[in-house]
């Protein structure tokens, strides 16, 4: 209940930001709709020769920037670091709550609160758009409720991706450089860039199995059509495998980071 608590008020609080997340949408349309066009370029001039069909490179898009705000790994919770730096997390080491799952609760009540801002306004103008610019609803019911459930499931990974990095910060004198990596790979590797599969083909099953491969690329390529069958289901599986050790791995390291954490001062 306590978490609920504390989710209610992250994302309450998230919701303040009318302007920014309505000039922030703004902004993720008309760059999705550049994008969309740079695509419409290289597909008149040889269609066949691409691996997703228009239509789903269309969709993902669109949702790409729709839910903006959800899967970037690179938008930190930057007061998170300034508490492991300055020592401040000893005041949240006194409250009455796991710092783990209090930190993970923040992190997705603050996307969650953003991508509902910035979604909205994208979601009810992009189906309106012409036929081969338009988002196109998916193909049946269970497409749907898929995809629903690895936008979920997406959310986790990266809020849990993220909880990792905030665990390491205990071990490092600055962040920075990790922070810098970490997204930059985080960011090509999960479709940000390039949809994964424009990535050659040896590449494409390894990246597949990797953690990013279950961020912001799985759940826009079932929404379109393009992760179907066994396909889905084998996704679905690594996105909550990928949840499950993500969060093992940041449970450990934040522990005994704690442990080893000296606070100077009264």
């Amino acid at each position: 209940m306590k978490y609920l608590s504390f989710f209610r008020i992250r994302f309450v609080n998230g919701l303040q930001y009318r302007i920014a997340a309505l000039s922030g949408a703004a902004t993720q349309f008309v760059w999705g709709l550049l994008l969309i066009l740079l695509y419409h370029a290289f597909y008149e001039a040889d269609p066949a020769s691409f691996p997703m069909r228009l239509s789903s490179l269309v969709s993902y898009l669109w949702l790409q920037q729709s839910f903006f705000a959800l899967y970037q790994v690179w938008s930190w919770e930057n007061e998170l670091f300034e508490l492991i730096q300055t020592g401040n997390v000893a005041y949240e080491l006194c409250r009455p709550y796991r710092l783990y799952d209090a930190w993970l609760v923040r992190i997705i009540a603050t996307r969650m609160s953003n991508a509902a801002l910035r979604c909205v306004p994208i979601l009810l103008l992009a189906p309106l758009l012409p036929e081969g610019y338009r988002l196109s609803p998916p193909e049946n019911g269970l497409q749907m409720a898929c995809f629903l459930l690895s936008l979920w499931l997406a959310l986790l990974v990266v809020a849990a991706f993220q909880m990792l990095i905030h665990s390491l910060t205990f071990y490092l004198l600055n962040p920075q450089g990790l922070k810098i990596i970490s997204q930059s790979v985080a960011s090509f590797l999960c479709g940000e860039v390039i949809p994964l599969p424009f990535f050659p083909e040896s590449a494409q099953k390894l990246l597949s199995w990797l953690p990013f491969a279950s961020m912001g690329n799985a759940p826009f390529r079932i929404y379109g059509g393009d992760i179907a069958g066994a396909a889905l289901a084998e996704t679905l599986f690594l996105q909550i495998f990928w949840i499950a050790a993500l969060m093992l791995i940041g449970r450990f390291l934040m522990h005994m980071g704690l442990k080893k954490t000296l606070i100077q001062g009264g």
